[in-house]
């Protein structure tokens, strides 16, 4: 996978710690991170000191540094997975690249080292094709292109603005599904790469994940957070949330998603049946959430990544707050956010934890 069109120091891979030794999982991916620099954000409630090994170009954020930064003006959390999104917020390079500290680099069907950074890369640094589907999948892939019948006045596609990549052994699958099939793992590894249609909505998860900071940054969003949620991936919304704007706020744009690779391998945590007790409620939210953004129209005014949240805000507050008060919440937090992401500047990216 060829690096040649995005330069080493545009891109800043931020890692959420959730977990105090970091050693064996930066020792896994020192050969895909050791190019790139590292913001690792520590969660606020993590009471140990991390354990880094030697050899990275990093910088590390811990509950201090966040205080400093956010204040106590803003309903918005940094707190669990959420961590993460102070990464995005003091980063200053163009590209973004997500990864948990629960996950390792996979294998192809070969067999191969994964390099989710590049490939992540090469899907951000194509066009995407959202306005018709190609049935051979990614058409800027080496080895492929567009098929017959496909419309050259929409062949030079658009801005690929966010790639979501996706799991091994332990898939994405909600706590319903893994308590009912609690042997269930993901062994599927498929060679592909396709851009979301526009107007389609999905999920995404943080987990593994790369944006266009400079264009996408602001509709990437910590906003709704569960009255109940907790510290497994189960039991939290906010990145379900996330990507229901985040894809909204792309087809408004015009930009374009890619799914699919890259894989990394991601290791068990967490009880899905006690889980469920806490995820319940957000399952019951997306029957509001679905509906809602299927309907919901922008103004063409609203032209950049901070319009579109803050007019997106807006009518959360007026059609969903009377659903549900956590809806009112998020629509609070989503302005917070914006607020935050053009008073942050180039201060924050100075700290030195």
């Amino acid at each position: 996978m060829s690096l040649e069109n995005i330069r080493d120091d545009e891109v800043d891979i931020v890692i959420g710690a959730l977990h105090s030794d970091l050693t064996t999982f930066m020792n896994e991916w020192k050969p895909m991170f050791c190019r790139f620099h590292l913001i690792i954000v520590k969660d606020p409630d993590l009471k140990e000191e991390l354990r880094i090994p030697d050899g990275f170009n990093l910088n590390v954020y811990t509950k201090s540094d966040i205080d400093q930064v956010v204040g106590s003006s803003t309903s918005i959390l940094f707190s669990g997975y959420s961590c993460r999104y102070f990464g995005y917020l003091v980063s200053q390079k163009r590209y973004i690249i997500s990864m948990d500290d629960d996950c390792i680099p996979a294998r192809d069907n070969k067999g191969f080292l994964v390099d989710a950074i590049a490939q992540h890369i090469s899907n951000l640094s194509t066009p995407a094709t959202p306005f018709f589907f190609n049935t051979l999948y990614d058409p800027f892939r080496e080895g492929a292109d567009f098929v017959r019948g496909y419309p050259f006045s929409l062949r030079s596609g658009v801005q690929c603005a966010l790639s979501c990549g996706l799991w091994l052994n332990l898939a994405d699958y909600d706590a319903p599904t893994q308590a009912l099939k609690p042997e269930q793992r993901n062994s599927l590894y498929v060679d592909a790469v396709m851009t979301v249609p526009a107007a389609a909505m999905l999920p995404i998860s943080g987990i593994n994940v790369a944006f266009n900071r400079e264009v996408l940054g602001p509709a990437l969003i910590p906003a709704l957070r569960l009255a109940g949620e907790g510290k497994l991936r189960w039991e939290t919304m906010e990145d379900i949330w996330c990507g229901m704007c985040v894809k909204f706020v792309c087809d408004h744009l015009g930009l374009g998603v890619k799914t699919g690779l890259p894989y990394v391998w991601r290791n068990d945590r967490g009880n899905a049946i006690e889980s469920l007790k806490k995820e319940w409620e957000g399952v019951k939210l997306m029957e509001e959430v679905v509906p809602f953004f299927q309907s919901v129209r922008l103004p063409a005014s609203a032209a950049t990544a901070e319009d579109c949240i803050v007019e997106l805000a807006k009518v959360v507050k007026e059609r969903l707050g009377a659903v549900d008060p956590v809806f009112t919440r998020a629509a609070g937090a989503m302005l917070d956010w914006v607020r935050l992401w053009k008073s942050v500047g180039s201060g924050a990216s100075s700290l030195r934890a």
